[in-house]
């Protein structure tokens, strides 16, 4: 059982169909070299895991999305982990994103049009779907 905080459903972005879905945390820096000398930014990242759980997601409903360490944003044709999460909220899976620096996410316009659907949450973009919310 987790423990949701009163004012973490203040704002009302966050519905009970979201929580029918999976969270979603997406961990990306842009280089190797960034990885390997940012571990506390890593760590941050996976410790995103806990926010999810904070905000009503049990663990088992919490998929980490990892693929894009050490990729940069500037093509998201070759970030396998963002297309996983395209894919993931295309189909209706995920109602949570959780990231550290969301408007590092997708660079482009056209990227950021697929992430639609889910309550986008992290530093730099708290952002809500177009469904409604």
């Amino acid at each position: 059982m987790s423990t949701v905080h009163p004012h973490e459903h203040s704002d009302g972005k966050i519905q009970g169909w979201h929580r029918d879905r999976l969270a979603a945390v997406y961990i990306r820096q842009s280089s190797r070299q960034q990885v390997l000398d940012h571990g506390e930014s890593t760590r941050l990242q996976y410790g995103l895991t806990g926010r999810a759980v904070a905000l009503g997601w049990p663990a088992s409903r919490v998929m980490v999305i990892d693929e894009d360490l050490g990729r940069s944003a500037a093509n998201a044709a070759v970030r396998p982990g963002f297309a996983r999460l395209v894919a993931e909220l295309t189909m209706g899976h995920v109602g949570l994103v959780l990231g550290l620096e969301m408007s590092r996410l997708a660079r482009a316009g056209r990227d950021w049009h697929q992430l639609t659907g889910a309550v986008l949450a992290g530093r730099g973009a708290a952002g809500r779907s177009r469904r409604g919310l």
